[in-house]
């Protein structure tokens, strides 16, 4: 199944954490695509540092949950530590689409809720995906078109 997901990291050496992240998810999935790194302020949460952000395109067998589950003891073992919402972080691996799946459940929703509101999600990603679809929504390219239109 094509997977998308966002990287971020804003504490540390936040180049290595990326660096650290891929190798990790290059043990479970299958990489495709690699967006350059993208330098980004903070999107709510308390006064922090810029992020570094990037997006991939993968492959993988997993399902949804399993896939999330994986992801988060990867953040666990990069000293992720879940305090403060919106904070700051090691790094930070967001699910943003599994092929065309629409789930909403208690503890995953697909594609990401917040995609299509985030630059920092939507610019690598067009960046490495031309074509890229929101499933239920429209082009990435268009809904980065209208939030540039709306600054």
């Amino acid at each position: 199944m094509k997977i998308v997901l966002a990287l971020g990291s804003n504490l540390g050496d936040r180049e290595s954490n990326l660096d650290q992240a891929i190798s990790e998810l290059e043990k479970i999935i299958e990489i495709t695509h690699l967006s350059t790194l993208h330098e980004t302020a903070p999107v709510g949460g308390p006064k922090q540092g810029d992020y570094l952000n990037a997006v991939l395109i993968g492959e993988t067998q997993l399902d949804p949950h399993e896939l999330l589950a994986l992801t988060s003891k990867i953040e666990t073992k990069l000293g992720r530590v879940r305090e403060v919402r919106n904070g700051p972080r090691t790094v930070d691996i967001d699910l943003i689409v599994f092929g065309e799946l629409q789930i909403k459940a208690p503890d995953l929703e697909l594609p990401h809720p917040r995609a299509h509101e985030r630059e920092f999600v939507l610019a690598p990603w067009l960046e490495i995906d031309p074509d890229a679809q929101i499933p239920g929504r429209s082009s990435v390219a268009k809904i980065l078109a209208e939030l540039a239109v709306s600054e």
